[in-house]
């Protein structure tokens, strides 16, 4: 296979990523929490075969990672008082059965336990370390500023907001949770800004994705239309090639 198709399928492997990305923002366009991603790529030099024309370095498409935005989201209000978020730095540590999560999905309930969860019913932990419960019976649920959680004058925990100082360390894992290694600065946010009764939304901007998907494939397009070209070329060079003189 010539050069040039390498270098257009190359792109084109890329470009489908993007567009799936992509299509993964507008989707969750409305999931609390949600921080828009985009796809980083980068350019591989090759040395092309030996040549009389043409450049002596190729250069290829290649994926180099995953870029996330955790700009904040604006606050919804929903006045549900177990609906928290978190303005500014942070997130909001989980308890699940791999070990400690983290997210800015601030949806919470209460199980029938009278543990603190989330949506997907991962007990919501305190800053002690220990999972915060409610009683039922006890009245409402006050959540200050600060995270603490009390009923009737009686402090029942304190929601934990951990914040890490390279955020990129943090990789996504489903349900709206990320995942740290277990190496990644971190620390607790001693006075969070914590809201009750809102929730914060997704900072997807959906016109921005739709205007990069058309972008993208007008990109595919583009370069599908070279590689047709390239084929069609190399066709033609092959049936003159086999010509009788």
């Amino acid at each position: 296979m010539d050069n040039m198709m390498m270098i257009g399928l190359s792109q084109q492997q890329t470009l489908r990523r993007a567009m799936d990305i992509t299509a993964n923002n507008i989707a969750n366009v409305s999931t609390a929490g949600f921080k828009a991603e985009q796809l980083l790529v980068e350019a591989n030099p090759y040395t092309r075969a030996r040549a009389e024309d043409g450049p002596a370095r190729l250069n290829y498409v290649a994926e180099w990672g995953m870029g996330r935005d955790f700009s904040q989201g604006s606050l919804e209000q929903t006045g549900r008082p177990l609906d928290v978020a978190i303005t500014g730095e942070g997130f909001f540590t989980i308890d699940t059965p791999q070990g400690e999560r983290f997210t800015r999905d601030g949806r919470f309930a209460m199980d029938a336990a009278g543990t603190l969860v989330t949506a997907n019913g991962a007990p919501v932990l305190g800053e002690d370390g220990a999972p915060i419960t409610i009683d039922p019976d006890a009245g409402p649920v006050i959540i200050l500023a600060n995270g603490e959680v009390s009923q009737n004058g009686l402090a029942a925990g304190r929601i934990a907001v951990t914040r890490f100082e390279d955020q990129g360390v943090l990789s996504k894992i489903g349900d709206n949770l990320y995942t740290a290694p277990d190496d990644a600065e971190r620390e607790l946010v001693l006075e969070p800004v914590i809201r009750q009764g809102f929730v914060e939304s997704s900072n997807v901007r959906p016109i921005m994705e739709i205007t990069s998907m058309m972008e993208v494939s007008r990109a595919y397009a583009s370069v599908t239309h070279m590689l047709q070209q390239a084929d069609e070329l190399s066709r033609k060079a092959i049936e003159r090639l086999g010509r009788p003189g």
